[in-house]
C-alpha cells in the first residue's frame, strides 16, 4: 500500500551561514562632551542619547547662543537616525566673570544720537541729545556676555559638538557591538528550532494516520482497510492543514535579511523591528498549524528567543 503523503511539505536544508559581523550597528543610547577655548570664552557641549523609535533632538542653549540652535540640531541629526538626543551647550570665561566688564557700542551710540537729533528738528523741539538719553538705548550698553552673542562663535561651537558627537557615536557602536553580538546568537538558536521543525514537519501526517487507525480500533470500529477511502481523505486534509512549508521558507528568508543587515552600513533598527514583527506573524502560524509535540515544543523555544531578539532590537539605532 502506498501512503499518502502530506501535500506541500518538504524538506528545505538549513544551512547555517557564517557568524554575521554587524560593522555598523549602534545603539540608542551614549554619551559624548566636547570643549573649546576662544577669545576668552568657552564652549563646552554635552550630549546624552536614549531610546526613541524616531529621531528627537532636545537643545538647551544660553540666551547668547540661541540663534546657532538651528547649526547644532542639522549637525546632530547628522550623526544620529533614530533615539533622543539632549544636548546642553554652555558658555563661559576662564575668569567666571562675563558680566563684570562692560563695553559701549560706540557704533550704535552715534547711530541714536543722529536719529534723536534728526527726530528732534523734525518734530521741532528744543533741546539738545544727552549723553544720557543715548546711554539708555538699548544696545548701547554690551557686556562680555553680550559681545559674545554678537559675535560668531560657531566655529568654536561647531568644534565642540564635533568632539562631543565623536565621544557619543563611538560609545553607541562599543555598545551597539555588544547588541549584534546577542541579536546573532538568538538567531542562531531560532535557526536550530527551525531546523527540528523541519526534520518533523514530513512525520506529521503519518503520525496522525497511525493515531487515526489506532483510535478507531480502541472504540472497536472493524473491516477499516489502511487504504480506506475516507481514511486516506481525513489524513490528506491534515495534512493540508498542519502544512507549514510556507511559513518555515519565510522564516528561512528573515533570517537571511537578517544577516544581510550586517552588511549595511545604514542603520538598521528599524528593519529588525519590521523582522521582529513578520517572524512573530510566521512563528504563530506554524503554532497554530502543526498539530504535533515537537513541533511545539520548538515553538516555544522560537517564542521565548524571539521575545529576547525583539526587547534587544528595540535598543538599535
Amino acid at each position: 500500500m502506498r501512503k499518502p503523503s502530506a501535500p506541500g511539505l518538504k524538506l528545505y536544508s538549513l544551512a547555517t551561514p557564517s557568524f554575521c559581523i554587524f560593522t555598523a550597528m549602534k545603539s540608542m543610547t551614549g554619551y559624548g562632551r566636547g570643549e573649546c577655548a576662544q577669545d576668552g570664552f568657552k564652549i563646552t557641549v554635552e550630549l546624552s542619547s536614549v531610546n526613541r523609535k524616531q529621531a528627537e533632538v532636545s537643545v538647551t542653549l544660553p540666551r547668547e547662543l540661541e540663534l546657532l540652535e538651528a547649526q547644532i540640531r542639522d549637525a546632530i541629526n547628522r550623526h544620529v537616525a533614530r533615539g533622543r538626543v539632549n544636548a546642553r551647550i554652555s558658555l563661559h570665561t576662564a575668569e567666571s566673570k562675563l558680566s563684570a566688564r562692560q563695553h559701549i557700542n560706540e557704533t550704535l551710540a552715534k547711530s541714536y544720537a543722529a536719529e534723536l537729533a534728526r527726530l528732534a528738528k523734525k518734530l521741532k523741539l528744543t533741546g539738545e541729545v544727552t549723553l544720557d538719553q543715548v546711554l539708555r538705548a538699548p544696545g548701547v550698553f554690551q557686556t562680555d556676555e553680550d559681545l559674545a552673542g554678537t559675535e560668531d562663535l560657531w566655529p568654536a561651537v561647531e568644534k565642540a559638538l564635533t568632539q562631543s558627537l565623536a565621544a557619543l557615536v563611538k560609545m553607541r557602536e562599543r555598545e551597539g557591538a555588544h547588541l549584534a553580538k546577542d541579536l546573532t546568537t538568538r538567531i542562531g538558536l531560532m535557526r536550530l528550532a527551525v531546523e527540528k521543525i523541519q526534520k518533523q514537519a514530513p512525520t506529521t501526517a503519518e503520525n496522525y494516520r497511525q493515531n487515526l487507525l489506532e483510535r478507531i480500533k480502541a472504540a472497536g470500529i472493524e473491516n477499516i482497510a489502511p487504504d480506506d477511502e475516507r481514511l486516506l481523505k481525513e489524513i490528506v486534509l491534515f495534512a493540508d492543514r498542519s502544512d507549514i512549508s510556507e511559513e518555515l521558507t519565510r522564516l528561512q528568508s528573515h533570517f537571511v535579511q537578517f544577516a544581510d543587515c550586517g552588511k549595511s552600513k545604514e542603520p538598521v533598527g528599524r528593519t529588525l523591528d519590521f523582522l521582529a514583527q513578520e517572524m512573530n506573524r510566521e512563528i504563530n502560524t506554524i503554532g497554530s498549524k502543526a498539530n504535533d509535540a515537537v513541533i511545539s515544543r520548538e515553538v516555544v523555544t522560537l517564542k521565548a528567543e524571539l521575545e529576547k531578539f525583539r526587547e534587544q532590537a528595540q535598543n538599535v539605532e
